[in-house]
Formats: structure tokens, sequence, C-alpha cells
């Protein structure tokens, strides 16, 4: 498992609160932090990362992930490449389409054809971050520009069907999976990634499971907590067909305990450090654990988490 890692995704109240749990992630031994656009309670990520990348020394930071559609991928681009000149090698970025639900509403989005939108993100990142111009024409994107000081971060992408991750295998280097069984990750997921790298003629980038995490061993409890905390994506259409596919076809009503304890990994601290280490025996490329933080003990979930995932990292990294 040599050069494989186990990261956390920071769940924080504010950008200041994102700074602190990234100082606390790199001072626990853990490799690699990640956000979403929403982890810093509403607040930029990009722009908090900014600030956590420059009071830290080691720890790689994520995107997990980036919604495409608020923002042109010239712009993504420009935050990503000062991101990267603030702290070389240590910034990644990951993109995704989301949701309707998420994106129409709120945006104001005409949504459609999402994976094709993400092919063109991708395709316009890659010539920006890689080459440093672009001249694309595409049913989502127009872009047409130079950027002075390309630079060739690492650039990750969602993925939930399979033909998600075909685009992951052909266009980009991961693919970032979430609330997504784990047979389902080792039986359709990797094969679909190995199907899109093989048509494009480039090795098979990593997957990323993203997996809710709880530090309890107490099984009901952890349940009822993911159940008030992560229900809202049966409610997801996307989210529900995939669950059909892995065999859990009535989710209308809450998760099944079968489902929940194929999504999330609980145990006391050394249980789940194994847990989360052995996906990367499984033949995932990395993992991204998230904790299920307890809203009545929040400090203590997340030192507990912390803990938990820092071995998990150096089990990965031995």
């Amino acid at each position: 498992m040599s050069g494989a890692t186990v990261g956390v995704s920071i769940q924080a109240l504010s950008a200041t609160d994102l700074v602190t749990q990234v100082q606390q992630a790199e001072a626990a031994g853990i490799s690699s932090a990640w956000s979403t656009i929403g982890g810093a309670g509403g607040a930029d990520p990009l722009v908090a990362f900014a600030a956590a990348l420059t009071a830290t020394r080691s720890i790689t930071l994520g995107t997990a992930i980036i919604p495409t559609w608020p923002r042109h991928p010239i712009a993504l681009a420009q935050q990503a490449l000062a991101l990267e000149q603030l702290a070389p090698g240590r910034f990644r970025l990951g993109i995704g389409p989301s949701h309707e639900i998420a994106m129409a509403p709120g945006y104001g989005v005409r949504w459609e054809a999402p994976l094709q939108n993400l092919r063109e993100y991708l395709i316009v990142l890659r010539a920006l971050l890689y080459e440093g111009q672009v001249d694309f024409d595409g049913r989502h994107v127009v872009a047409h520009t130079r950027l002075r000081e390309p630079a060739p971060l690492p650039l990750m992408a969602s993925a939930l069907r399979p033909k998600s991750y075909e685009t992951c295998g052909e266009l980009a280097d991961g693919a970032i999976s979430w609330m997504t069984p784990r047979p389902y990750l080792l039986n359709e997921a990797l094969p679909a990634i190995r199907r899109g790298a093989e048509r494009a003629g480039r090795p098979a980038p990593p997957l990323i499971a993203h997996v809710p995490v709880a530090v309890n061993t107490d099984r009901e409890a952890v349940h009822a907590l993911a159940q008030r905390q992560l229900g809202n994506y049966a409610r997801v259409p996307f989210y529900v067909q995939m669950f059909e596919a892995a065999g859990f076809a009535s989710v209308a009503d809450g998760y099944p305990p079968a489902l929940l304890d194929s999504l999330v990994v609980h145990g006391d601290e050394d249980e789940v450090a194994e847990r989360l280490a052995g996906f990367l025996r499984d033949g995932v490329g990395e993992v991204l654990a998230a904790p299920i933080i307890d809203p009545d003990d929040r400090e203590a979930s997340i030192a507990r988490a912390f803990r938990a995932i820092a071995r998990a990292d150096a089990l990965a990294r031995a």
C-alpha cells in the first residue's frame, strides 16, 4: 500500500474553522485534507485553502468537489494556479456537476447533459493547467484564452454511475466517489475507470473512495446519526439509481441497516483505521474519510476521527 493515502474531509463551520482543522489534521499526522464548496460554512473553500496552505507545511489539500455550473473553467483554473503558486505540489482540484436539486433552483442554471458538462470542464481545465492555453467551443463551455504560468496540478472529478467513472478514466487524474456501497466501488467503479482509461490509451487513474466514518462502537447510534445527516441523498434521483444498481431498491423511507453498514465505516479507533486501510488492499487508490460529527460532542468526535484516520494513513503509507 506504500504511496497510497487516507485523507480527511474537513467539515468546518467557517473559513477560520477550516484553517484550524487543517492545522489539526497535519498535527495529527494526516497527509491530505479535502473540503467541498460548502465545507467552510458557506464560505468559499478555495479562499480558505489559501490561508490553510500558508498556515501549514506539508499537508496536501483538495476540493471534493467544486461544482462546475456556478464557475467558468477559466476562472477556476486561475484560482487553482494561485493555490499551486502559494504551495507548490500541495493542491488538487476536484470538480463535478453536482445535482439538479442543488444547482438549478439556487443558481438558475439550465440543468441538462451533466456528463457532457463535466467532460467539457475537464477538457478545458486540462488544457489550461497543462498547456496554458485553450480554444474550445462546446455545448456548455466556450473558452479562448492563455495563462502565463500553467502548472499540471492533479485534476480530479466526482463520479457516481459507470459512465461518469469511465469519463474520469478517460480525462481525469482521479475519480472521487461519495455515499457508495463498497461492493459497488469494487465491482462497478473500478472496472469502469479502467474501461475509460483503455479507450484513451492511458493508465487508469486512482479511485478515491469518499467514505463516511464514525468512531463509535454503538451500531444503532451510528445508523441513527447517519440517517439524520446523510438521509437527503435518498431523495436525489442519481443516488437512488445507484443504490438500486447496488442492490438496495427501497431507500425512500430511510436507508436499510445493510446499506448503512456498507456505506459507513464505524467502530473503535483501531477498527476504523483497519477498515479504511482495507479499501486500499482491495484496489482502491486512495481513501477520503468524512467524519460523521456528533453535534452534541463535536470537538471530541472530530479528535477521535482524526486519530483513527491518522492511524489508517500511517498503515497505508507503511
